[in-house]
């Protein structure tokens, strides 16, 4: 009767949280068992698990010279020892699959030892590419996905598994076929990309007083972060990264330096609102909003879906971080008709790329609000409401705002 081998101990730590990091192949048929430590992130084999395969033809591309030499993937990396690198990338790894596993249901779910082992490798190689850690989670999760549906070894069975995926539109079998693509060139898969095109969509633009009423229904965090997301068009993940070094609350001013998809850093004036929304949250943090981005959706989605169900207003359900993007860019192009001061509003260093979020919308009447100013002091607060200069008239300035 076979017993279950013990789980050795991390070597490095003494931990005994570990992941099972595939078999290494000896020149002599044998195995042995490589272990990863999801502490410290130390990456050793165990020299007393030793078993006799009747290998002929390995799986994968081995060097058995690195392997003999102690080098196979790169044990002899200093590198792969540094909890500060290889660990967040363990960590990285353990959460997606974590999350693919809630999505999916599965609990029983898991995806062979050597195959995890390889992903990481492809994941490991992306970061010393210098990838973003954003770019590494969205492949780890598609490959982890593709992991538990089919043979990501096998370019003909990944290809089938994606045509016959109906529920998947053809921009999300566009990506995965990108995902492997990459992956399956690093292990050096013979793979010919099938054909699949970009499904592109008007995105769905909502109206202010729509998203006022999500804000003003929302916590005071997650209200903060749309109103700041209306006001200067930031993806969330940018407005995450902003420390309180980055807000001039003051002068009402925010520099933003870490911006996403190699975009241009910007700086944004904020309404006095929002600086008040600002000034309300604990300062106990480096940033308004660090926090894990899991618990942010999960929180924005409940409190979401409340408040369409209490305004009996569906289209509230709708809006998503994302959408505040569209909606600035939409609304700052139907006002000003001035595509490259959009497309310094949104950071963005190709203007096609802008052109995707400056959708024409029809709008629903071209009623406006209006309002008058007799000092530069109420002209200046229309201003910061969203109001529109038009003109004098008997020394009173004239506003304007679309409903």
């Amino acid at each position: 009767m076979n017993t279950a081998e013990p789980t050795p101990t991390c070597p490095q730590c003494g931990s005994n949280k570990l992941y099972k990091d595939g078999l290494r192949y000896l020149a002599d048929g044998t195995t042995v068992q490589r272990w990863l430590c999801r502490d410290c992130g130390y990456r050793f084999t165990d020299p007393n698990h030793r078993r006799r395969d009747e290998w002929k033809n390995p799986p994968f591309n081995l060097n058995l010279e690195n392997c003999l030499n102690d080098k196979c993937q790169g044990n002899n990396d200093p590198e792969w020892r540094d909890p500060t690198s290889l660990g967040r990338l363990v960590q990285t790894l353990a959460t997606v699959e974590k999350e693919e596993k809630e999505k999916s249901g599965q609990a029983g779910a898991t995806v062979h030892a050597e195959i995890k082992g390889k992903i990481f490798d492809f994941l490991w190689y992306l970061k010393k590419e210098g990838y973003s850690t954003k770019t590494i989670d969205v492949y780890g999760k598609r490959l982890l996905q593709l992991a538990k549906c089919c043979n990501i070894l096998n370019s003909e069975e990944v290809k089938e598994f994606i045509a016959e995926k109906e529920t998947w539109n053809s921009t999300t079998k566009l990506l995965t076929v990108e995902v492997y693509k990459a992956f399956a060139s690093f292990l050096g898969i013979p793979f010919k990309p099938p054909r699949y095109q970009q499904q592109v969509k008007i995105p769905f633009i909502p109206l202010e007083q729509e998203i006022d009423a999500l804000i003003a229904g929302c916590s005071r965090k997650i209200a903060t972060i749309l109103q700041l997301l209306k006001e200067t068009g930031m993806r969330i993940g940018e407005a995450k990264s902003l420390e309180w070094t980055n807000i001039d609350l003051e002068r009402g001013i925010i520099t933003l330096n870490n911006p996403e998809k190699n975009s241009r850093p910007r700086m944004f004036k904020i309404s006095s609102r929002l600086v008040g929304m600002l000034n309300a949250l604990p300062k106990d943090k480096e940033g308004p909003f660090k926090g894990h981005i899991t618990n942010l959706y999960r929180d924005f989605e409940l409190q979401r879906k409340s408040i369409a169900k209490k305004l009996q207003n569906p289209r509230i359900e709708k809006i998503t971080f994302h959408t505040l993007r569209h909606w600035k860019a939409t609304m700052e192009y139907a006002k000003t008709k001035d595509i490259l001061y959009v497309m310094h509003l949104l950071g963005h260093k190709n203007i096609k790329n802008t052109l995707i979020y400056t959708q024409l919308v029809n709008f629903e009447s071209n009623e406006y609000h209006f309002a008058t100013a007799a000092t530069i002091e109420e002209a200046g607060k229309l201003i910061q409401a969203g109001f529109e200069y038009v003109c004098h008239h008997n020394d009173i300035m004239l506003f304007r705002k679309r409903k």
